[in-house]
C-alpha cells in the first residue's frame, strides 16, 4: 500500500470537502450549484491541462466532492426492464456486488414522448420483488437516496448546460440552426452521392463553422437550434477498447457532431450517459450488445469533457424460439411478455427461481457449481463478465418452469401460503379472500406430500396453485367422472359403492390403501401391478386402477397428492356426498 498517495488523497480531499463546508455554511449558494460551480472549475482545469496532474498526484482524493464513493455501477434501468429484462438487470447488480462496488438506481427520463405513466414505480417493485435493491438512486417517485443526486435526468438540467456551456468555450459544441427540412435534405445528399457514412459532419455540417457574428444573429432572430458536438475524429483512424465480455474490439474512430442538447435544452441520451456516469462515480456500464456502435461517440465525448472512460460490458442478445417458424430471433418487449420483469411478477414464479434460471444464462459454469453447492445462498457465485457466452443466450421458459418447481418443492407449507398469499394480494383478490378465510386448511393443502426425499414437483409459479388445488373449494371445483379406457362406469359404481362400505375417515394410509388393496379381487381387480402385468387378460385392472376410481370420484383428476390425506383435508361429509355423486353419474351412463 503506497502510505504517500492516502496522505496526500486525504490532505486534497479534505481540503476540497472543507472548501465545500464552508459554502454551504457562509454562503445562501445551494448544494446543487456548489456541485455545479465544482463542476465548472473541473471542467476549467481539465481544459487547461491541470486537472489530470491534480488526480495523478491525489488519486481520489482530488474526486470525492464530484463523484463520490468506491466503485459504482450504472445502468439505464428503464431501458434494462424494458428491452433486456432481468438479464440485463441482474448482470449488473451481480457485477457491483462481485467487485465490492454499489448499484445504484438512475431514471433516464430525457426522451418524454417514451415515458410511461407509474414507470419509476413499476421499475422500483419489479426489482424488488425479485430481491434487486439498490444502494443508491431513486427510491420512489419523489424520493431518492445518496450524495450524488439528482437521480433522475429530468431534474439535471443545470449540471448538463454548464458541462455544454465549457465545450463551447472549448471550441467542442457549437450551435446548429439546420430545420428538419434541410437535415433531410443532407440526408438525401448523401444517398446520392453514395457515402458510406451517413450524418451531420465534414464537409454536411452546415453550420459547423459558423461566425461568432452568423451565431449572434440566428439567435437574435429567434431561430431555434440545437447544441451539437465538434468531432475531431478521423474516419481513416481507428480506436481500440477493452470490452469486458468481448475482449478488444476495434472501431473507427466517432466523425459525427452529435446533438448534446435538443433545441429546448433537454439532453440527448449520449451525452446525459457521459455527464451522469462521471459525477456519479461510474465505472463500469453493462448494457446490451446493440449499444457497441455508440462505443466511439461515447469514448471522444469523455475525452472531450476531460472525464475518465469507464469500463465497457456488452452483453449478448436474448433470443428466443418463435412460436410460429421455430427460429431464433431477439426476445422483443413489443412481442414477448417475458421482456418485463412485471410477466414473471405476475405469473408469480419465485423470485429465487428467476435468479436461479437467469444465473444459468449468464455463466456457463453456474449448474456445476449449484450442484457442488445445493443450499449455498446465490450471490455467493463468484460471478464472472469473461464467462459470458458471446453469443445470444436462449430463453426456455419451460427451462425456467423445471427450475421453479424444483424451489418451490423444497419450500414449507407455511412459505408456499405465505408466497402465494403474498401474490394473490396483489394479483387475484378472490383467491386472496378465500386463502385468508381458512389458514390451517390452506396449510394442510399445501403441506400435501411435502418435506420427504422425493417431493411432488407441480407447481412451477404461484398463480398456478388455485387450479392445482380448486378440488378443495366448491367455487372452483368442477366435477369431472372422465374414466381410464380400460374402466367401464360399471365397474368404477361397483368400486365406489364398496369403497363407501369401508371407508373411514379416521385411516392412516397404510390401513386406507390395505382397504383398497381388499377390494380388488372380489371386484375382478388384482392387488398386485405386477402380476397384472404379467397376466393382463386374467384381471380388469390392478390396484392402481381402483384407486384411480375413487380418486377421479373425490377430485375429479387422475393424479394428485396423497389421495388418503386429501379426503382427511375434505372432512367425511363432503368425501362420501362427493362419492355418491360420482355412484349416481355411473349408474346413469353405464
Amino acid at each position: 500500500m503506497d502510505i504517500a498517495m492516502l496522505i496526500k488523497a486525504f490532505v486534497v480531499g479534505g481540503i476540497i470537502c472543507a472548501i465545500g463546508q464552508v459554502l454551504i455554511d457562509y454562503t445562501k449558494l445551494t448544494p446543487a450549484r456548489i456541485l455545479v460551480s465544482f463542476v465548472v472549475i473541473g471542467v476549467i482545469l481539465g481544459g487547461i491541462g491541470l486537472y489530470q496532474p491534480l488526480i495523478d498526484f491525489a488519486g481520489a482524493g482530488a474526486t470525492v466532492p464530484l463523484t463520490g464513493f468506491g466503485a459504482t455501477l450504472a445502468k439505464g434501468v428503464r431501458e434494462a426492464v424494458a428491452a433486456d429484462g432481468f438479464f440485463g438487470a441482474l448482470t449488473d447488480y451481480l457485477t457491483a456486488k462481485a467487485s465490492g462496488g454499489i448499484v445504484y438506481l438512475r431514471i433516464e427520463d430525457t426522451d418524454k414522448k417514451r415515458e410511461i405513466a407509474d414507470g419509476v414505480s413499476a421499475i422500483i417493485n419489479g426489482f424488488k420483488s425479485f430481491g434487486i435493491t439498490f444502494d443508491e438512486g431513486v427510491t420512489g417517485i419523489d424520493s431518492e437516496k445518496g450524495d450524488y443526486g439528482p437521480y433522475t435526468q429530468s431534474k439535471r438540467e443545470e449540471i448538463y448546460k454548464t458541462v455544454a456551456k465549457s465545450l463551447v468555450l472549448k471550441g467542442l459544441a457549437y450551435p446548429c440552426f439546420c430545420t428538419a427540412e434541410e437535415l433531410t435534405a443532407l440526408r438525401d445528399r448523401q444517398e446520392k452521392d453514395g457515402a458510406l457514412i451517413r450524418g451531420y459532419f465534414g464537409k454536411y455540417a452546415k453550420c459547423r463553422n459558423l461566425t461568432y457574428e452568423e451565431i449572434e444573429k440566428n439567435i437574435k432572430e429567434g431561430k431555434p437550434y440545437v447544441l451539437r458536438f465538434r468531432s475531431n475524429g478521423d474516419e481513416n483512424k481507428r480506436i481500440v477498447f477493452d470490452d469486458m465480455i468481448r475482449g478488444k474490439i476495434e472501431m473507427p474512430e466517432n466523425i459525427i457532431d452529435e446533438v448534446l442538447l435538443k433545441s429546448d435544452g433537454i439532453p440527448t441520451y449520449h451525452f446525459a450517459h457521459v455527464c451522469d456516469d462521471h459525477f456519479m462515480r461510474t465505472t463500469h456500464v453493462i448494457r446490451g450488445e446493440e449499444w457497441i456502435s455508440s462505443v466511439p461517440k461515447h469514448i471522444a465525448l469523455f475525452k472531450a469533457c476531460g472525464f475518465k472512460v469507464p469500463k465497457y460490458a456488452h452483453t449478448p442478445q436474448v433470443m428466443k424460439t418463435d412460436e410460429t417458424d421455430g427460429t431464433k430471433r431477439k426476445l422483443s418487449k413489443r412481442k414477448d411478455p417475458e421482456a418485463s420483469v412485471s410477466y414473471f411478477a405476475q405469473s408469480g414464479y419465485p423470485k429465487e427461481a428467476l435468479t436461479e434460471y437467469i444465473m444459468t444464462l449468464l455463466n456457463s459454469n453456474f449448474e456445476d457449481w449449484r450442484r457442488a453447492n445445493k443450499t449455498a445462498d446465490i450471490f455467493s457465485f463468484p460471478f464472472n463478465l469473461k464467462k459470458m457466452s458471446v453469443s445470444g443466450c436462449l430463453f426456455d421458459l419451460a427451462k425456467l418452469n423445471d427450475i421453479s418447481k424444483n424451489v418451490i418443492s423444497v419450500m414449507t407449507a407455511d412459505e408456499v401460503y405465505e408466497r402465494t398469499l403474498e401474490w394473490a394480494k396483489e394479483y387475484d383478490d378472490e383467491y386472496y379472500a378465500v386463502l385468508s378465510e381458512n389458514e390451517s386448511k390452506a396449510k394442510l393443502m399445501m403441506d400435501l406430500d411435502r418435506g420427504g426425499k422425493k417431493p411432488r414437483k407441480d407447481i412451477a409459479k404461484w398463480s398456478e396453485v388455485k387450479n392445482y388445488f380448486s378440488y378443495f373449494y366448491p367455487m372452483y371445483y368442477k366435477k369431472d367422472y372422465t374414466l381410464p379406457e380400460n374402466i367401464a362406469p360399471s365397474d368404477a359404481e361397483k368400486i365406489l359403492t364398496e369403497y363407501l362400505k369401508v371407508y373411514n375417515e379416521e385411516d392412516e394410509k397404510d390401513i386406507w390403501f390395505q382397504k383398497i388393496k381388499e377390494l380388488c379381487e372380489p371386484l375382478g381387480f388384482t392387488p398386485n401391478v405386477k402380476e397384472y402385468k404379467q397376466n393382463p387378460e386374467k384381471y380388469k385392472g390392478h390396484v392402481g386402477d381402483v384407486s384411480t376410481v375413487i380418486r377421479i370420484a373425490v377430485t375429479s383428476r387422475t393424479n394428485t397428492p396423497d389421495l388418503c390425506a386429501i379426503m382427511k383435508i375434505l372432512g367425511k361429509d363432503e368425501t362420501e356426498s362427493r362419492i355418491a355423486d360420482a355412484i349416481n353419474y355411473y349408474k346413469e351412463v353405464k
